[in-house]
């Protein structure tokens, strides 16, 4: 009985995450961002992708530049000869090129900050994301996305990618997308393309939360210290009762 009860609550648990995770992506699958965000190569690339192509239309307001060299161990020279391009003073915050009237003049809104997006998201629905875009004529932009139907942001890496478009399959008379497929290939090979998504998807995570590595590193010690702490506890408690009969 109770093996049964433990298969029932682990199986209610297994489809809740399952549920959670195709609601969060409309009913489409996520696939694994794999990034390290101890991984400074890779973050130091991330953030060259990010200030070259994010950066024109949206900010990253809480995060610093001056921040960013000392996290990924970058020089201030690099700094600001790389990834500042308002030229903005190196204690600056990361200021979106494009101002805020002619956003909403151009789009109707202003493209929102991703200094916390990761968080709000997560890395693989983000990484989902930036993959997921392909042809669609009916739009403006002339792309749609796997996870967000109708999105107004254009596909800034299609050159890189290639073109994608939507694959479908059949379902009881209903078409529903399985998936994409480069139709025209792009300036990058797919593995290299992969890895800069990867390290850009890695770079929004570390500015989500610039302490992350240290908190997941303290919480090993945190857990040494409990085990410590419990022997302790359990010798001064046979010590105790020791004598209790």
């Amino acid at each position: 009985m109770k093996k049964t009860i433990m298969v029932l609550l682990l199986s209610t648990i297994a489809m809740m995450s399952t549920g959670l995770v195709l609601a969060s992506s409309g009913g489409y699958p996520l696939s694994a961002a794999n990034v390290d965000v101890d991984d400074k190569a890779s973050l130091q690339r991330g953030a060259k992708v990010f200030t070259d192509y994010c950066l024109s239309c949206h900010s990253a307001k809480f995060v610093r530049f001056n921040r960013v060299a000392t996290d990924l161990g970058m020089t201030e020279t690099q700094v600001m000869d790389n990834l500042n391009h308002l030229g903005v003073k190196f204690g600056g915050t990361m200021t979106a090129v494009m101002t805020e009237a002619y956003a909403k003049e151009a789009f109707g809104a202003v493209p929102p900050d991703l200094s916390v997006v990761a968080r709000s998201r997560g890395v693989d629905w983000l990484y989902t994301y930036l993959t997921g875009f392909y042809a669609d004529s009916a739009k403006t932009t002339g792309h749609n996305n796997t996870i967000f139907k109708d999105v107004g942001m254009p596909n800034v890496f299609w050159k890189q990618e290639g073109v994608k478009e939507a694959v479908y399959e059949e379902h009881d008379g209903v078409k529903v997308m399985t998936g994409v497929m480069v139709v025209e290939k792009g300036t990058m090979e797919p593995g290299e393309f992969d890895t800069m998504i990867r390290d850009l998807v890695a770079f929004l995570s570390y500015i989500g939360e610039p302490n992350q590595s240290y908190r997941k590193s303290l919480g090993y010690w945190v857990l040494a210290f409990l085990v410590v702490l419990f022997g302790f506890a359990y010798a001064m408690k046979k010590d105790y009762w020791k004598d209790v009969h």
